[in-house]
């Protein structure tokens, strides 16, 4: 037997903040698995149109989207409600969302600290709660939650996303131990830099404020704790999830993967 031979043709995956980036990425890879796909971001539901249609034709399944405010409890209810209505259900949770903010902590804005405390960490929280009835009463659900190196190690200026993201390790860890019996897996995934738009938008400013290449930004800069060198690809992430939801990961819950080129191991 392959275990890990997959279709996700019968199985429903909301991935929030999947607009671009990460979340996009573990999108596609799931898509590609047949599920079916609800996306979730800011966006306007016009400008997701494109990226619907996409991945509608790579899953040959359902594609959704939902600008739900994921910082606010009430708009989840609604969305796993929508889910309930579309697809009866979530089988596949990925925790992606999320934002980040860089001061010291004495200068830290208390807003900041609690919009990113909301998304970062209460969010998974309420998505989790309001999915787990569903998964117990499938006997089967994934729960992937993108917490980050940062859930592993600290970095200075960045107070309430460490707090956040060491958070969602606990949270993970305590999830996976109540459902270990109801056929539910609970992991997180914790990326070091990771090749997206946003972070290839931030190289050229931060060359011209520093007075030095792109290149050295790059290495100096961004990767100088990764010792590969390398920036993880988001399709890598992607594979990891699906991976996790694979009957070869059926034993994997409670876990915290790095995926950061070596940064966790210094």
């Amino acid at each position: 037997m392959t275990l890990f031979n997959l279709d996700l043709k019968n199985k429903t995956a909301l991935i929030t903040g999947s607009t671009s980036g990460i979340g996009l990425g573990v999108a596609t890879e799931l898509a590609k698995q047949g599920a079916n796909i609800i996306l979730n971001g800011i966006e306007k539901p016009e400008d997701v149109e494109e990226t619907i249609k996409s991945l509608s034709e790579i899953s040959g399944s359902k594609v959704i989207y939902s600008p739900a405010n994921m910082m606010k409890e009430e708009a989840i209810t609604d969305l796993f409600q929508t889910a309930e209505t579309e697809f009866g259900g979530i089988d596949i949770l990925i925790n992606n969302a999320g934002i980040q903010y860089v001061s010291p902590v004495e200068d830290f804005p208390s807003g900041k600290w609690e919009a990113i405390i909301a998304l970062n960490l209460s969010s998974n929280f309420y998505t989790i709660k309001s999915a787990i009835p569903y998964m117990k009463k499938q006997g089967w659900g994934r729960i992937i939650n993108i917490a980050s190196a940062h859930g592993l190690v600290a970095s200075p200026y960045k107070s309430a996303y460490v707090a956040a993201k060491h958070g969602v390790l606990g949270l993970t860890k305590t999830v996976a131990l109540e459902t270990a019996e109801n056929g539910i897996t609970v992991n997180a995934i914790c990326p070091g830099y990771t090749w997206t738009p946003l972070v290839e938008a931030q190289i050229p400013d931060q060359a011209k404020s520093r007075g030095i290449t792109e290149e050295e930004v790059i290495n100096n800069v961004l990767l100088k704790a990764q010792p590969t060198k390398k920036f993880t690809e988001v399709e890598q992430l992607g594979a990891l999830c699906v991976f996790l939801c694979s009957d070869a990961a059926n034993n994997i819950t409670g876990s915290s993967l790095p995926v950061d080129g070596g940064w966790t191991s210094q």
